[in-house]
């Protein structure tokens, strides 16, 4: 028994529990249109309220590490994304980053912004939300996470309503970021209208770069896209 438990362990540490790998076009952050691989970690300690990714929270395949990138790798594209659920939830998912980046790839991390970022690797481009109001888990912005952002990563709000705008334009007023970071503001898909959203930036002239998410554009809310 003990052998066997051990023999678990040794797995379990060059592991993770993933939901899926597949091959779509990325729809948001500053690689938006690169034909992308998504590694879609399985579990999130959130409950967002316009979360679309619930399939994720539980279940999964445990695979190896090196499984992993040679899933990714098969595909033949440049870009990875890893996304969850909570990916950071699974310490395991750290290592899980360096080596896609030291196989070359042009690595980001999708993260609720809830759980600490030390230990992510530099070469990944960290995209973190911040959580608004009309989420539900306002409360769960881990706030010392913006001191741990670099150059090129990115800050998204996911904006549900005028009240959720406005509660993060004074957050945005308030933000002292490292050089480098770029401010999203998303539309809740089909909570927010995208075009009063735009409307409220070009009024108040707020310093934030609005995306739409391409992929829901074009697939919706079908899962693996």
């Amino acid at each position: 028994m003990g052998v066997t438990g051990t023999r678990n362990d040794a797995a379990d540490a060059e592991s993770l529990r993933i939901t899926e790998i597949f091959l779509s076009v990325q729809g948001e952050s500053s690689t938006v249109g690169w034909p992308t691989v998504f590694v879609r970690t399985t579990g999130c300690p959130l409950r967002c309220q316009y979360c679309d990714t619930a399939y994720a929270f539980s279940g999964g395949e445990r695979l190896a590490l090196d499984t992993i990138v040679e899933r990714v790798l098969a595909y033949g594209v440049r870009h990875v994304t890893v996304t969850g659920g909570e990916p950071l939830a699974q310490p395991n998912v750290l290592p899980l980053m360096t080596r896609l980046c030291d196989a070359g790839l042009a690595v980001s991390l999708e993260t609720s912004g809830a759980l600490d970022l030390t230990g992510v690797d530099a070469r990944v481009m960290q995209v973190v939300d911040i959580k608004t109001p009309a989420s539900g888990e306002v409360t769960r912005n881990l706030w010392s996470n913006l001191a741990r952002l670099r150059a090129g990563d990115q800050l998204k709000f996911v904006i549900c309503d005028r009240q959720d705008y406005e509660w993060s334009r004074a957050r945005v007023g308030e933000m002292a970021l490292p050089a480098g970071v770029e401010i999203l503001f998303s539309p809740s898909f089909e909570t927010q209208p995208p075009r009063a959203l735009a409307e409220w930036i070009i009024e108040d002239r707020l310093p934030v770069r609005m995306q739409v998410q391409l992929h829901k554009v074009l697939w919706g809310n079908e899962p693996g896209r």
